[in-house]
């Protein structure tokens, strides 16, 4: 019943009768110099397929206008310039679509043929294993919910989680391991209801709708990041609005909110947006004993001082809560294997960039806050697990970036940190279903640390067809007894046409012990940081302009990972995902003695196509991987690590008919994860830990989007089914003490969603 009133209701919004006012709009932007961010002006910008065009003023800004209603690319073209083409740009009546072109000088030549790839963006300094994604690639992808985070789990080397989650396991890493930067600031985790010491939750906070573009590293990644372990996460937001103030009202597939911006003098602009979740309604109303309810918060000021100084400010909250309806006693046992997580969260951030002559300068101030509240509670509503704690990063961060010559830059900055943690739990003595006895009975911790970074890398091109980025990072903890580390970094790219290249990265990686494993046990503190030796090969195809085939082959080598004294089969870099509660034995707090002495390797083999939209209205994502991960805990077996995910395949491709419909795909196919099945009696053991897997995993999404344009205003709707054959994936299983025995816990069933956004 309830899929047939959401299909009527989309069949109500399709045949909308009001007419359309395909009014014009207008498109506006900047090109600047990718490197060192200096207004490029006289760059030709065309928009494909028509006669309109312009050119950058001195200030590299443009603007084309009276232009129908519809999708366009855009391409920009200089002289000594790499091309470059942006795709999906949406021009409506609403407000003019804004695009920034950031462009690379052609450095590199091949008998006298410029090597270009107008549709493929490249940093310099990053040469394998990022994929760049655009505002309207993830905002149209099936099954995302329109989460920054969930749009990635079509890439090569990201493993497939349950639908209601979205942590990143990267190359076999754990979900500990991942990097978030948004607008530059370091963001410990940007999820609603997230872990604490991993990165994952259900749902991203960060609205889309202010998201520029996201660039995203699976591995090999450069001396500028670092304390992470598998993957960097950048996530670019958009400035406001400068013509007039606008807006923006929605209902997605799991909340609805307000965006509103504008000018701010005439030199500045901001950002507001404040949404909330409507799930509490639908779970109050429809009985459900467990409530999610949540709100997210994000506001974005910039301001020009010169046309060589901008300051900015940005500020993202959350506010998470739970609600348990414990009605009956089906209630309360259904409850009582589920571990609440209240959540209060934000960043806070002020930046300060000058641009001089072949360079510009960072300064930056910020403050991440988490407050967590985790409670379990067993059939008798008595506390199994209590947890309060605060994690409090301020962070003092530089960089600099100067353009030596047409081919060479160097990076450098450094960056200071003061953390402040408190945690109080309550953990009366708990039996594993292993056999141990957990006896923390109660902890309570307050402590500050300081954490310090310098890195520097410079990067070139040599004999007119080799790229090089060499460079190295100092790292300093003062949470744990050895506080040094080195980590030296190497990438290269070789171009061996002008259509193919091939790659190589290598390096050292450290990430610290987590703050709440250093507070589990007094000889916690002798932990050292976990290292990783990377190996990353690939190669590079151009079949087209607008098309892309990589292959990369890595090699991950793990060392002193935490693991267990207590539990000597448990290693940490098999936790952090999903929901931490008494179903896993609360493993990834790690509330017992743990000693650096876990080892481990992830290896693997990655297939990647993707074509962009482009004169041919169509647009695709292919990617298949093959990996092995394992792990040696304290106990000296190797075994399959949790997140060893073999074979994954993922495809996800769309047609745009015209300026008005669109519709996408996403299939999904993995096998399953590793897990330890349970004796006759609930209990599990040592020798069969991770000895099973799940059946194989599969899905299929749809989605299909309506624009409409009005006069000063645009309507968008979506209609977007997931699992549209109903797939009973099983990635779970629990022992159930009522019935005594093995209850599988699957995926949720094909689930329908609408979405409706109204901007003016």
């Amino acid at each position: 019943m309830k899929f047939t009133a959401t299909i009527n209701f989309i069949l109500l919004m399709i045949s909308f009768t009001v007419s359309a006012q395909n009014r014009g709009g207008s498109i506006t932007g900047k090109v600047i110099d990718k490197i060192t961010k200096e207004s490029l002006p006289g760059v030709n910008i065309i928009v494909v397929g028509t006669a309109y065009g312009t050119a950058t003023d001195l200030d590299g800004q443009f603007s084309i206008d009276d232009l129908p209603v519809g999708l366009y690319q855009l391409k920009a073209s200089f002289i000594g310039y790499d091309p470059i083409t942006k795709t999906d740009v949406v021009v409506n009546s609403a407000r003019p679509a804004y695009v920034e072109f950031q462009m690379i000088e052609s450095v590199i030549e091949l008998e006298g043929v410029t090597v270009t790839s107008d549709f493929f963006e490249m940093d310099p300094t990053e040469l394998n294993s990022v994929t760049n994604f655009s505002y309207e690639e993830i905002r149209r992808a099936p099954g995302g919910f329109e989460d920054v985070v969930r749009a990635l789990s079509i890439l090569p080397g990201v493993a497939q989680q349950s639908p209601g989650r979205n942590d990143l396991v990267v190359r076999g890493g754990a979900p500990s391991e991942n990097l978030y930067v948004v607008d530059g600031f370091v963001v410990p985790n940007i999820n609603h209801f997230g872990s604490q010491g991993a990165t994952g939750g259900p749902l991203s906070y960060i609205n889309l709708d202010f998201v520029k573009e996201t660039s995203f590293s699976t591995g090999g990644f450069s001396s500028i990041y670092g304390d992470k372990l598998s993957s960097v996460l950048k996530i670019d937001l958009r400035n406001g609005r400068t013509d007039q103030f606008g807006g923006k009202a929605l209902v997605s597939a799991t909340q609805f909110g307000l965006n509103l911006e504008g000018p701010v003098s005439e030199k500045g602009s901001f950002l507001f947006s404040i949404r909330r979740s409507y799930l509490d309604f639908i779970f109050d109303a429809a009985g459900f004993n467990f409530v999610p309810e949540y709100y997210d918060l994000i506001t974005k000021w910039n301001y020009n001082l010169s046309t060589s100084d901008r300051l900015s400010f940005l500020f993202v909250g959350a506010y998470d809560r739970v609600k348990f309806n414990n009605k009956n006693t089906e209630d309360i046992y259904d409850n009582a294997r589920i571990l609440g997580n209240d959540q209060n969260q934000y960043l806070a951030g002020l930046s300060y960039r000058h641009l001089f002559k072949n360079g510009f300068s960072t300064l930056s101030f910020s403050r991440n806050y988490v407050k967590y509240d985790f409670i379990q509670k067993d059939t008798l509503l008595n506390p199994v697990f209590i947890n309060k704690s605060i994690e409090a990063e301020n962070e003092l961060k530089a960089d600099l970036v100067y353009k030596l010559s047409s081919t060479s830059e160097i990076n450098a900055g450094f960056s200071g940190k003061l953390i402040n943690f408190e945690t109080d739990v309550r953990f009366p003595p708990f039996v594993t279903t292993f056999g141990e006895v957990l006896t923390v009975n109660s902890l309570s911790a307050k402590k500050d640390y300081y954490k310090g970074a310098f890195y520097t890398q410079y990067s070139d091109v040599l004999f007119n067809r080799l790229r090089i980025t060499l460079g190295g990072r100092a790292d300093y903890f003062s949470g744990i007894e050895k506080s040094f580390y080195f980590s030296p970094r190497f990438l290269t790219s070789f171009m061996i046409n002008e259509i193919s290249n091939i790659s190589f990265s290598t390096g050292i990686y450290y990430q610290n012990p987590s703050y709440i494993w250093l507070s589990g046990n007094p000889q916690n503190n002798n932990l050292t940081a976990v290292r990783v030796d990377q190996f990353v090969l690939g190669y590079e195809h151009m079949l087209r302009s607008d098309i892309r085939v990589k292959i990369e082959g890595f090699y991950k080598d793990y060392k002193d990972y935490p693991t267990s004294t207590l539990r000597p089969y448990l290693v940490l870099a098999n936790t952090g995902a999903g929901y931490a509660g008494a179903d896993n034995n609360f493993q990834s707090f790690g509330l017992e003695p743990l000693v650096s002495s876990g080892s481990g390797y992830s290896r693997g083999l990655e297939f990647s196509m993707q074509k962009k939209s482009s004169e041919i209205p169509h647009y695709g994502f292919f990617s298949l991987t093959y990996s092995e991960t394992y792990f040696t805990a304290l106990d000296g077996v190797e075994r399959a690590g949790s997140y060893d995910q073999r074979w994954i395949m993922n495809l996800s491709a769309g047609y745009i008919f015209n300026q008005k419909w669109e519709a996408s795909i996403k299939f999904r196919l993995a096998t399953g994860f590793p897990y330890t099945p349970y004796n006759s009696n609930g209990t599990q053991s040592i020798s069969d830990f991770n000895t099973e897997r799940f059946p194989v995993n599969h899905s299929l999404d749809i989605r299909f989007d309506r624009r409409w344009d009005f006069e000063g205003w645009a309507l968008i709707t979506y209609l977007d089914i997931q699992n549209i054959y109903n797939r009973q994936n099983v990635n779970q299983n629990r022992w159930d003490y009522q019935k005594m025995k093995v209850r599988d816990e699957s995926s949720i069933g094909i689930l329908p969603s609408i979405g409706v956004s109204l901007e003016w």
